[in-house]
């Protein structure tokens, strides 16, 4: 069945601090913010070296935990492929830039972290590139990816290469329901149910379901908290796009009712401080103080989709494919029959088209703009 999701493999998987190099070792790759100091010119102090301290905070606040480990693994793969072309990272060279580029989306040759009959996605090149712009500011460079050596190349990477998004399958509600009726009622299924329904109620990230604490300000890594009222929970959360509000109701029986999930895991876990979701003991017995992390949610949604025989007519690993933490976002944008706007402010996105994105069974043709025009 599906290995490495069962309990006994949940660990914090709280990552190193982000290390890499310009050559192997030769730079380290600093978190943004460690740049920050005083200019040579001015004489250090106790007040200015505390202020400098607290700049590097706010700076290394400026891009979430995830995205600098993904711009870090970004440069040490560049990093690796300018030292077997015998060249080197710094400073930018717009012309080897698009060939590292064209080498991605290519099926020329190996490169470090690739085989040659496995070129990369246009999206995942496009990350990339906003990786090694950032790493290249970190440095005191700018890449200007207008450059002619970058721009056309991309065009055409997108031209030639470019598809239609892989989309994840949307956990209806009857999948969510069918999900949570495998789960045990100890300890760990507690929790685990209130995360699922909490997830699909309030269309979270997975990322934004483990930052929950339970007040504002419990720690440091918070990323949103909980208050619970009568009629349902309120999160604040402070996610990809901002601050946003997410209101979620009391369902109609409490055998799936998201507030009642979470204020059972609560009750018996005694959690009344810190992180809302966080590991158990082996026996299952006992909460934890570590925080789960983001990746928990991921394996759970998989373990419990095969479990529940959702899509039980394809191949397992086929079905392992479909879905993933996206999966409760879109299953509440498709299965909510609200208003648009409702759903789009859930999901805290900017515009309905990108809400739209997430619904995989709608009424395509509510607006016929062919009858409008008078055809």
């Amino acid at each position: 069945m599906l290995s490495g999701m069962s309990e006994n493999t949940e660990k914090s998987s709280s990552e190193q601090p982000i290390r890499s190099s310009v050559n192997e070792g030769s730079e380290r790759v600093r978190p943004d913010g460690e740049a920050l100091a005083l200019p040579s010119f001015v004489a250090g102090s106790g007040g200015l070296d505390r202020l400098v301290d607290t700049a590097r905070d706010y700076a290394r606040a400026a891009a979430s935990e995830n995205t600098l480990k993904a711009y870090a693994k970004d440069w040490a793969h560049f990093a690796r492929w300018c030292r077997m072309k015998g060249t080197e990272p710094v400073p930018p060279s717009p012309e080897m830039i698009g060939l590292y580029l064209a080498d991605l989306a290519s099926v020329s040759g190996p490169s470090p972290s690739q085989s040659a009959s496995r070129p990369l996605s246009v999206s995942t090149i496009d990350r990339r590139l906003s990786g090694l712009a950032w790493n290249y500011a970190q440095r005191g460079f700018a890449l200007d990816r207008k450059n002619r050596h970058i721009a056309t190349v991309l065009a055409g990477i997108k031209r030639k290469h470019a598809r239609p998004p892989v989309q994840k399958e949307a956990i209806l509600a009857e999948d969510i329901l069918a999900m949570v009726a495998t789960l045990p009622y100890d300890l760990r299924g507690l929790r685990d149910r209130a995360i699922l329904l909490l997830g699909y109620a309030g269309g979270l990230r997975r990322s934004e379901i483990v930052s929950l604490d339970v007040h504002k300000d419990d720690t440091p890594d918070s990323r949103g908290w909980i208050k619970i009222f009568e009629k349902g929970a309120l999160l604040t959360l402070n996610a990809k796009t901002g601050w946003r509000a997410v209101e979620i109701g009391r369902g109609s029986k409490d055998q799936t009712c998201p507030v009642h999930a979470l204020e059972q895991w609560l009750h018996f876990a005694k959690i009344d401080f810190g992180p809302v979701f966080v590991r158990t003991s082996r026996d299952g017995t006992r909460a934890l103080e570590v925080r789960l992390n983001d990746k928990h949610v991921a394996r759970l949604i998989k373990r419990t989709v095969l479990d529940a025989g959702i899509r039980s007519e394809l191949p397992e690993k086929d079905r392992l494919a479909l879905f993933s933490g996206h999966s409760l976002r879109a299953g509440l944008a498709s299965s909510a029959e609200v208003d648009e706007r409702y759903v789009q402010k859930q999901l805290g996105h900017a515009s309905a088209e990108m809400t739209r994105r997430y619904q995989r069974r709608r009424d395509r043709f509510r607006v016929n703009l062919t009858k409008a025009a008078g055809l």
